[in-house]
């Protein structure tokens, strides 16, 4: 199917955060300190495990992918809002499409990534003497081409369904980027399907990463409560703070942007609630695991001696 059949319209006006022209700059200059800090960050923490032999575990393997997702991730609509908030906001139907399929893929795969990150803790604290055989360099590849697999499946399902659908009667966006529900709003043919789908594929990828995480750190707890000194626990607690804190921050926001969004009437609240997961959670996450990790910090150390002296 080509896209020019599949739709009479060639472009979409992206509606963005504020039609208020005296907020754009503001929210231009906000969105523009958001972005750099999340490339710098992401990218340094890529940089630093990449160049420090001492964070070449599989910890940090994964958090490796999970700082260069977000970094793509932040990559594929961020660029796109600055640009609206100071020119027209249009996107051709074929850049809409592109960047619903990336921010899809993305999405689906870094659920996946902290599903192994929350797997690995695991195997760490409840069966550390198996740790080396159970999380191999051969477990840990299988364990993120595994996410970005089921990443690409969830987006080919998402962006091959809007490929069938007809827009012809409204081009406009009520959105800052191409998301699955603002799309079905706008299309003038049968979306029962697509919303089928959405759901289906939507309810299947947090279900079973969120239940998968709570089963590993119920266990982890579990564990944790039988170390009998008090300095055991704090140190086995504090090895998973950091990613207790990303998975809260990016599954909360996300769960309460669709289930704001599942309810009429509600798209500008989740256009709104969706800033937190899009923008915020990728900025933060580099900060999340650094400053609460001894590892991390010894490793930018060293490395900022290698540079500067």
């Amino acid at each position: 199917m080509s896209l020019r059949n599949s739709s009479s319209v060639t472009e979409f006006i992206l509606v963005g955060l504020s039609g208020q022209s005296e907020l754009q700059l503001p929210l231009f200059f906000l969105f523009l300190g958001i972005y750099v800090f999340t490339v710098v960050g992401n990218l340094g923490l890529i940089t630093l495990i990449g160049l420090n032999s001492s964070l070449h575990t599989p910890m940090y393997f994964f958090l490796f992918n999970l700082s260069f997702i977000d970094l793509c991730y932040s990559c594929v609509f961020t660029p796109k809002i600055l640009n609206d908030f100071v020119s027209e906001n249009i996107i051709s139907y074929v850049g809409c499409m592109t960047q619903l399929f990336f921010f899809c893929f993305f999405v689906n795969s870094e659920c996946y990534v902290l599903v192994s990150m929350a797997y690995d803790r695991y195997v760490a604290i409840c069966t550390p003497l198996l740790y080396t055989f159970t999380i191999s360099p051969q477990v840990c590849s299988l364990l993120m081409f595994g996410s970005y697999m089921v990443g690409f499946a969830g987006a080919m399902t998402h962006t091959g369904r809007m490929l069938t659908l007809t827009f012809c009667h409204s081009n406009i966006i009520d959105h800052y980027l191409c998301e699955v529900l603002p799309l079905l709003q706008i299309s003038c043919t049968s979306t029962h399907v697509n919303e089928l789908v959405f759901f289906i594929v939507v309810g299947v990828v947090i279900t079973t990463s969120s239940v998968s995480i709570f089963i590993s750190y119920a266990l982890i707890l579990s564990n944790i409560l039988h170390i009998p000194s008090a300095e055991g626990r704090s140190k086995a607690f504090s090895t998973c703070g950091s990613h207790i804190i990303a998975v809260a921050l990016f599954f909360g926001s996300g769960a309460f942007t669709y289930l704001t969004a599942s309810f009429p009437r509600s798209t500008g609240q989740g256009k709104y609630a969706s800033i937190f997961y899009t923008n915020v959670v990728p900025m933060l996450n580099p900060l999340i695991y650094s400053l609460r990790n001894k590892d991390v910090k010894l490793a930018l150390g060293k490395t900022l001696k290698r540079v500067l002296f």
